[in-house]
């Protein structure tokens, strides 16, 4: 299979999974955004694997195929391209594989402080990778700051489902934190003040990741801007109503996804 037709798979991938950073990246330039898919969709293949209903070892050892990225399966074709054509940052896969991992052992996390490196493992290594695609004026830190809005991102993904994680065993929120305002994943206000509380930590932790934006070319900040600022909005929607990742899956209308972007392309936050 030639490179633009795998690209063109993981297109898809990426525009049928519904995420919200799907417009983000739709908003880069063809080379960019088409790496960006093929990142996304090797992530997905991730999750899934992590995610599906095989026994544990099964997982582990599929996860362990997926370093190798051999074959002729269209998203490794993108992906190795991409390799070629990109300075990626390589460790940065490896950190995606060891957070899954993370997932398949059943983690656990009593601090914030281990949250935090599971956080970086499944979200601040696709901001790493993506960095390598965007270029940056000062690669060290825009790498670091990359990783920071990782961690703003999984939290809030963490939020948004904890209702659904509980149900199928996982607790992602820390058990100090839990411990701290005396309530379980459960309806009431000690639950609703918790929310909050993380909430209010991840807006933080997206304001200090924010300030990768001036190390990158418009394009690829516009980009960044248009996926954080989606994520920003859900994550107030979150905290307006905490109770609600209880009963459902809390996400943004189309039309508004669509109102971030376009709001991302003339260089204004919301």
């Amino acid at each position: 299979m030639r490179p633009a037709e795998a690209y063109r798979v993981c297109a898809q991938i990426a525009r049928e999974s519904g995420t919200s950073f799907y417009r983000g990246m739709r908003v880069l330039p063809q080379p960019r955004r088409d790496a960006l898919f093929a990142v996304y969709a090797f992530a997905r293949r991730v999750d899934d694997v992590a995610d599906g209903d095989l026994p544990g070892d099964v997982k582990l050892a599929a996860l362990a195929n997926l370093r190798d990225r051999a074959g002729d399966d269209p998203v490794f074709v993108a992906l190795r391209d991409v390799c070629e054509r990109f300075p990626m940052p390589t460790d940065a896969f490896e950190d995606l594989l060891l957070g899954a991992e993370m997932d398949v052992h059943g983690a656990r996390f009593d601090t914030f402080d281990e949250l935090a490196l599971y956080c970086r493992r499944v979200a601040g290594s696709i901001g790493r990778l993506s960095v390598g695609i965007f270029g940056a004026s000062d690669a060290p830190r825009a790498l670091a700051l990359a990783d920071d809005l990782g961690v703003g991102f999984q939290l809030t993904n963490i939020l948004r489902d904890a209702g659904e994680d509980l149900a199928r065993g996982r607790v992602y929120l820390p058990q100090e934190d839990l411990a701290a305002f005396e309530t379980d994943i459960a309806p009431g206000p000690r639950f609703e003040r918790m929310v909050k509380y993380e909430a209010l930590r991840a807006a933080k932790w997206y304001a200090q990741g924010l300030e990768l934006l001036p190390l990158l070319d418009r394009p690829s900040a516009t980009s960044v801007r248009a996926m954080a600022t989606a994520y920003r909005r859900l994550l107030r929607r979150i905290a307006r109503d905490p109770e609600a990742v209880l009963t459902g899956r809390v996400s943004l209308p189309t039309w508004e996804k669509g109102w971030v972007a376009a709001r991302s392309l003339v260089g204004v936050g919301a």
